[in-house]
């Protein structure tokens, strides 16, 4: 018998099996929960059963969050996409509002809600971002933490904590979400306490960027994230959106515009913040959206940045010009997964320079991706761009026809 190991209890397997059975199920019923309220969203249904319907299905992800039961959330999310595409886009879209959002009711005063929120940045320098120079300048921190006040990015009667700390993308890529829920709660407790308590959870999230591999000379771009926490009443007039259309999008476009002008005064503060040798450094924002959403955005745009890269380092070395070029879009099918081609034509001609594959967001919508591959490669400055319903079994184009008007080329 080995020294030190410990005998298998038979009773503790049991115990184990029983709970892991009982994860097995409640992550199951969890996705039936999403798959029923899907179903009932799709049909006129009874307000007060949608209603029923809702909170049982809010009620389990609560009680997971507040449990740390992540991998019971990922299960029934695996369990939703393979039961309806639709379950599993409103399961994950209530699973992170309850992370990211949490409502905090007081018997001496209003309902208060804590959002966790993020800015995600691409800053190009030279050499790359050095993570033992972000943040040591406390006077630019300060005034980068005010700015969204003042700037009225929020509501001046909220509250506000900024984290000190530029986050990788495999950083926010690590905080699961009964973490991101835990911060939420110890940025309440900083905003409503004398005495600031610990945070833990806030503590490790900044779990440290990877090995930078960039060398003095490298011109290298990268994605950053802004992490912080507003604290505002429920009530409060500032995130009231008009029901009326045209109104609402007055709301949003002047919060849009405020956002720009901000993205452009903080420029010299958010330098401040991320060198301290007087590199030169250039920054781009993205709008400032909650935790999740902000996360999935900074991603999806960085990809499109390198796939566009990668896209001119091809017409480099075929001695083409994008002005030169036509392209046609379209899904095609690559061993059962269905993937976004680009096929890279020559304007006179037609022969074909380059054909590259693109994955789909999982549960992503395929016109939506279509549409923003489009963009970004008209912002190429191509000469023409077709779209194609799809791409056969031997890579040819169907049912090919030009974009917004343009002229077809094939």
């Amino acid at each position: 018998m080995q020294k030190n190991k410990r005998p298998i209890s038979t009773v503790s397997t049991a115990r184990s099996e029983s709970s892991s059975e009982h994860e097995d199920g409640l992550a199951h019923r969890l996705a039936m929960l999403a798959a029923d309220l899907a179903a009932r969203e799709d049909r006129v249904a009874n307000r007060e059963e949608l209603d029923t319907a809702e909170a049982e299905c809010v009620r389990v992800i609560r009680k997971c969050l507040h449990q740390k039961k992540d991998d019971v959330l990922h299960e029934a999310l695996d369990y939703a996409l393979d039961e309806d595409v639709d379950a599993y886009r409103l399961l994950k879209e209530r699973i992170e509002d309850a992370a990211e959002n949490v409502v905090f009711r007081r018997e001496d005063g209003p309902e208060l809600e804590v959002n966790a929120f993020v800015v995600p940045l691409f800053a190009r320098t030279l050499g790359g971002l050095r993570a033992d120079q972000c943040f040591q300048d406390e006077e630019a921190f300060d005034l980068l933490r005010e700015s969204f006040l003042q700037a009225q990015l929020e509501s001046p009667d909220a509250k506000l904590v900024l984290v000190s700390h530029a986050y990788h993308p495999d950083e926010l890529g690590r905080i699961g979400y009964s973490q991101v829920q835990a911060m939420v709660r110890e940025a309440y407790e900083a905003m409503t306490r004398k005495k600031a308590p610990a945070a833990p959870a806030i503590g490790q999230s900044m779990s440290g960027w990877p090995e930078s591999h960039f060398g003095p000379e490298d011109v290298a771009v990268e994605l950053r994230y802004l992490l912080g926490f507003t604290l505002k009443r429920m009530d409060d007039r500032f995130y009231q959106v008009p029901k009326n259309e045209a109104a609402a999008d007055a709301y949003f476009e002047k919060r849009a515009a405020r956002f720009r002008q901000w993205a452009t005064d903080i420029v010299p503060v958010v330098k401040r913040c991320l060198v301290t040798d007087g590199r030169e450094i250039d920054l781009d924002f993205l709008y400032q959206d909650l935790f999740h959403g902000g996360k999935e955005r900074g991603i999806a745009e960085y990809e499109t940045l390198q796939w566009m890269a990668d896209l001119h380092h091809e017409l480099e070395a075929h001695g083409t010009d994008p002005e030169s070029v036509c392209a046609v879009v379209g899904p095609a099918d690559v061993e059962g997964e269905t993937v976004l081609r680009v096929n890279l034509h020559a304007a006179t001609g037609g022969a074909l320079i380059s054909s590259s594959d693109r994955p789909l967001a999982l549960a992503g919508d395929l016109a939506s991706e279509m549409d923003d591959a489009c963009d970004a490669l008209m912002s190429m400055g191509l000469k023409s761009l077709d779209v194609a319903k799809r791409f056969d079994a031997e890579g040819n184009p169907v049912d090919v026809r030009a974009r917004h008007g343009q002229q077809g080329n094939r």
